[in-house]
């Protein structure tokens, strides 16, 4: 095998996952739509999903760490293989309840998140041996994420409207257990690599408490994860339920809202192609507030207007671009922050308090669709984000983002991965 190999079956692997996590993202949410006809339990259905993710990512670290990112990466994604292929069996069986579609939902939410952790955790490894930067890797992998975003919001519309929510939901079972066998293949050779060891005697709570205790002496770190975690709980609330009632009250149809996706994330992906070939040349803290000036606003007002259906697709070609340029700045700047020896640990807390708001951003967008109207609700999440997405200009911290910094060294005990 090439040393390039693990790093672009990673890539590859993700790009098969992500591909089928966007198709559940519009199917879940369209077959309880359907179905129930509330904005509420839509919203519901969010939050029993984020929740466990959120709380299974801030708490998987030391197990990531102990047993190695690449072997709980594999086995999360074989289980969530059979969690999620459950949903449409028992709809087509006629015994999916909605207290059944919420156990399923949350279990293979907390699935992800200690997939998602220990996948992040790999890539400074995966940067090493292919000899790449982290600019670099970061980009690639933000770009194949937006690529999969389009392929999979493209394929899911056309899927759930043509063979219906529930079955569309097989393609993502099916995903995950490609995805794992293609991973376990291209990084075969990494199995023996050498990763940090705990020291003899640490228990869980004690390298649990280590990795927050790490984090939160590095300014930068909390004050990047908490405006993405404000900024994470009002795009959930704008993708999981606004914008679907929206376009359901506009007389459109689920294809509409796959056309949205896909454009957003065509368009982000190819910001994220450049970023990865640019990254390294550009001033990280003003791209990244003028990426959020031009991904933010824009979007929530031109809904709220009613404007023509091409002008919304239109800003999501700008506003999916400037998008592209966010996670290779936010990978880098984690990445380079912490050492090996707690990187399971810190970068799936960063990850959790990013994601942590993110359970109510359904509920919050199911509440204010039903008291305020979808018009009004959309205006009011859009100024809030973009309050939000300005902040850094008041934060000092955020000033750190051009200043790379040497991680600390820990404990340098070896081990073998097996």
């Amino acid at each position: 095998m090439s040393r390039r190999t693990p790093l672009v079956g990673f890539l590859l692997a993700d790009a098969i996952s992500l591909s089928g996590t966007r198709v559940s993202m519009i199917a879940i949410p369209w077959l309880v739509l359907t179905t129930t006809g509330s904005a509420a339990q839509t919203g519901l259905v969010a939050f029993a999903e984020l929740l466990p993710l959120v709380v299974v990512q801030a708490l998987a670290g030391p197990l990531i760490d102990r047993l190695g990112a690449r072997r709980v990466a594999i086995a999360c994604d074989l289980m969530s293989m059979v969690v999620v292929g459950l949903i449409p069996l028992l709809h087509l069986g006629g015994r999916l309840s909605f207290p059944a579609l919420l156990a399923l939902v949350a279990v293979a939410g907390g699935l992800r998140g200690a997939g998602d952790g220990s996948k992040h955790a790999f890539v400074p490894a995966l940067a090493r041996g292919a000899e790449v930067p982290l600019e670099r890797v970061t980009g690639l992998a933000s770009a194949v994420e937006r690529t999969a975003s389009f392929a999979g919001a493209a394929m899911a519309g056309a899927l759930v409207a043509f063979a219906g929510a529930a079955n569309a939901l097989i393609v993502d079972a099916v995903s995950f257990g490609v995805c794992a066998a293609v991973f376990a293949w291209s990084t075969a050779t990494m199995r023996a690599e050498r990763v940090v060891e705990r020291p003899a005697g640490t228990t869980y709570v004690q390298e649990l408490r280590e990795g927050w205790t790490f984090l939160r002496k590095d300014q930068v770190l909390v004050a990047m994860s908490g405006m993405v975690a404000v900024t994470n709980l009002l795009d959930l609330a704008f993708s999981a339920v606004l914008l679907p009632v929206w376009i359901k009250e506009s007389g459109y149809s689920v294809g509409v809202m796959g056309a949205y996706f896909a454009t957003w994330a065509a368009a982000s992906a190819v910001g994220s192609f450049v970023a990865a070939w640019a990254a390294e040349r550009l001033p990280r803290f003003q791209v990244y507030v003028w990426a959020f000036l031009i991904t933010g606003l824009p979007r929530f007002v031109l809904l709220a207007l009613g404007v023509p259906w091409w002008m919304v697709l239109a800003s999501c070609l700008v506003g999916g671009f400037a998008s592209g340029f966010l996670n290779p700045i936010l990978g880098a700047v984690i990445y380079e922050r912490v050492p090996d020896a707690v990187m399971g640990r810190v970068t799936t807390i960063n990850s959790a308090l990013c994601w942590s708001l993110m359970p109510f951003g359904g509920l919050l967008g199911g509440v204010l669709s039903e008291t305020v109207g979808v018009t009004a609700a959309l205006l009011v999440v859009g100024f809030a984000y973009l309050a939000a997405t300005m902040a850094p200009l008041a934060i000092p911290a955020f000033r750190q983002f051009d200043k790379p910094k040497d991680p600390v060294p820990t404990r340098d005990v070896m081990r073998v991965e097996a």
